[in-house]
């Protein structure tokens, strides 16, 4: 067990940053404390590992983003169809 300066067990976290992608390192659960870094869990990740792995991330969040754009998209043209029914039956019965 990792225990901070200030006594308390430290935190398991992990970093997305360029530098350090999905390094994980041990810090303070206190946010306010000022010995938030305590020491890293993990070796340092290889260079081809530090290259790859942020635009696979940048890639990851760009098929999120189109992904929800996209289910937008399928409520809005539900809702017009929807519409297009009801309209059709009005015009449907009164003819």
């Amino acid at each position: 067990m990792v225990r901070c300066w200030c006594g308390k067990q430290a935190i398991l976290r992990t970093l997305w940053t360029v530098a350090n992608p999905g390094r994980r390192f041990y810090c303070c659960p206190d946010q306010g404390s000022s010995c938030r870094f305590i020491g890293w869990f993990d070796r340092e990740m290889c260079a081809r590992s530090r290259m790859i792995i942020p635009g696979l991330l940048r890639g990851r969040n760009e098929l999120e983003a189109r992904l929800q754009a996209t289910q937008g998209d399928v409520w809005e043209w539900k809702i017009y169809l929807v519409l297009s029914w009801i309209l059709f039956l009005i015009v449907y019965a009164l003819g």
